[in-house]
């Protein structure tokens, strides 16, 4: 079966998820405002930038996981995503997984943005198969801690094989969906990489090598 892989932040979200949480967070008032908000800023410009630390990231982005218990954090969920992400999923986004949806492809999200955040964004989406990095959870509370490599970068390409071989899937006639140079290891391991409203070098990377550019803007 053929697969169509899909970014999530600024490909079928016309925004950050990640981004949003954290200001979500000092919006309710979760979190130190001040603190929490230049932090969020920073990891935010130091991704763009392509020099985030993912690690440290990480930390930062799962310690309120750890500081409150499940049944609020959930609550929290629910009402971010019907708040501020909701109003951002793309129709045209939605148009173009229906697409692939028809054409019986398996799809996949592909995101750098933990799966705490962004299972309840894929179901939105009706896409079953979400890849992305897992908090770690021991029963009972989240611990800050995470499972295994982060699905970030060239670790994308780390899970989408193991997800693929699990499943007897293939990437020989297979589509990636991305704004992000980051993604470039991923796009250039499928056979159809297709930018999407692209970043600057994602952009001139595929101007060069002849990829599709698309708009779901």
């Amino acid at each position: 079966m053929d697969m169509a892989l899909f970014d999530l932040d600024n490909t079928l979200l016309g925004g950050d998820s990640d981004y949003l949480w954290g200001e979500f967070l000092v919006r309710i008032g979760a979190v130190a405002a001040q603190t929490h908000r230049r932090e969020n800023q920073r990891f935010l410009a130091q991704y763009q930038a392509g020099v985030l630390d993912v690690h440290e990231f990480l930390a930062f982005q799962l310690k309120p996981l750890a500081a409150n218990d499940a049944a609020t954090l959930h609550g929290w969920r629910d009402r971010f995503v019907r708040e501020l992400i909701a109003p951002i999923v793309l129709s045209r986004g939605r148009e173009l997984v229906e697409d692939h949806r028809r054409r019986n492809h398996c799809l996949a999200i592909v995101t750098s943005t933990n799966a705490f955040i962004t299972r309840p964004i894929a179901d939105l989406l009706g896409i079953e198969h979400l890849l992305a990095t897992e908090p770690e959870f021991d029963g009972q509370r989240y611990t800050g801690k995470y499972l295994g490599e982060p699905c970030s970068g060239a670790g994308k390409v780390q899970w989408v094989n193991e997800w693929a071989s699990r499943n007897g899937l293939s990437l020989a006639d297979s589509w990636f969906y991305s704004d992000s140079y980051q993604d470039l290891p991923l796009l250039s391991l499928v056979e159809h990489p297709v930018a999407v409203d692209p970043d600057d070098k994602l952009r001139a990377h595929a101007n060069l090598h002849g990829w599709p550019l698309m708009s779901l803007r």
